[in-house]
């Protein structure tokens, strides 16, 4: 995958290592629902702590701008 430079500096809380970008099995939330390519509530498969996870009622958001980018540019 190719993330723009800028976006990859901005992800500057990531605890993962960038694994995400290696491979899209280690992407480690699957998003279930996008609004307008800025919102992305997400599904997690464990539920580790994470600076971009934030509680939205029942639901989880997405605020890693890497991970937003990954989805809307390839869907994974």
């Amino acid at each position: 995958m190719v993330i723009d430079d800028k976006i990859v500096a901005g992800t500057l809380l990531c605890e993962k290592n960038f694994e995400c970008m290696k491979n899209n099995m280690h992407v480690y939330c699957k998003v279930e629902n996008c609004v307008n390519k800025k919102v992305h509530f997400i599904i997690c498969v464990d539920n580790f702590h994470c600076g971009y996870k934030m509680v939205f009622g029942n639901s989880n958001m997405c605020t890693c701008p890497m991970r937003k980018e990954i989805f809307n540019k390839y869907k994974i």
